[in-house]
């Protein structure tokens, strides 16, 4: 392909990044720079005071939080997610079918989804309801609007963004590898340890990536499982641009995010000195 065709080809691509990443970011960025409008929105003059509130510590803790959080719910995903991974991708006649699985929730919305969890946690759902027939309680559990609750949504929300990478890196691996483990004297916990592991390392970093990102910016799920209990750095941006009507510190805010999280890619692929993905 020459280089005009291939300027050719990118330029839509180029375009759409450049009005969908390109211009918010700038237009953050100004509003990140301007004072608060007596009625919502932004009028001069322009200031930094929005990114000296970030230095208060309880911003600070809203975001450690929100790492906290974020860290435990892609660490139980990709627990949850190696295992289902290894099997489908050792499966042969049911691969297709486990697949259609895992991607069967993005089917419907994730609003829907969120609120079919309400039903089942809240004191009169169906998880209630089961255990005090059962007889196992006696009163109905506090399942809903605390962290629990939060964690499981992002867990649930997020787990087949875990699966899928990790289903490509173990589905390219040689079962030979794991065998030629096996005639050197490996048992099958070394083998898997030592072989099918760290080949798996690509689609790890991967899954991680997709599944921590989203959960550390994510505000739905927090908001309605939650129920206002639990604030993330999601859910306070959220609540700069619509209650507190303060675009500019909301922007601020943001933009401190997005800069946390490329540092740590950045530390990341430094540390490891390899292509991130």
């Amino acid at each position: 392909m020459t280089g005009r065709l291939r300027t050719l080809a990118l330029a839509p691509a180029a375009t759409l990044l450049a009005l969908t990443v390109g211009a918010p970011f700038l237009i953050l960025a100004a509003y990140a720079c301007l004072s608060r409008g007596v009625y919502g929105g932004v009028m001069p003059p322009w200031t930094l005071e929005n990114w000296q509130r970030l230095a208060d510590p309880l911003y600070a803790g809203i975001l450690a939080r929100s790492f906290l959080v974020a860290a435990l719910s892609t660490l139980l995903c990709l627990l949850l997610a190696f295992p289902l991974a290894l099997y489908i991708a050792r499966s042969t006649r049911r691969k297709n079918l486990l697949l259609a699985l895992v991607m069967l929730p993005f089917w419907t919305s994730l609003l829907v989804r969120t609120w079919a969890w309400m039903f089942l946690l809240r004191d009169t759902g169906l998880v209630n309801m089961l255990l005090m027939k059962a007889g196992l309680i006696s009163a109905p559990l506090p399942l809903l609007y605390n962290w629990g609750a939060v964690v499981l949504g992002l867990v649930y929300a997020h787990l087949p963004f875990m699966v899928l990478p990790l289903y490509a890196a173990l589905e390219r691996q040689d079962p030979a590898l794991a065998e030629a483990a096996a005639d050197l004297g490996a048992r099958e916990w070394q083998a898997f340890w030592r072989v099918t592991l760290p080949l798996a390392a690509p689609g790890i970093r991967a899954g991680v990536l997709l599944t921590f990102i989203p959960c550390l910016g994510t505000f739905l799920i927090p908001d309605l499982l939650g129920g206002g209990r639990t604030i993330l750095v999601g859910t306070f941006i959220q609540n700069q641009f619509t209650t507190a009507r303060d675009w500019p510190f909301g922007s601020a805010v943001s933009l401190a995010l997005m800069a946390v999280v490329l540092v740590l890619l950045w530390a990341e692929v430094r540390r490891r000195k390899e292509p991130l993905l």
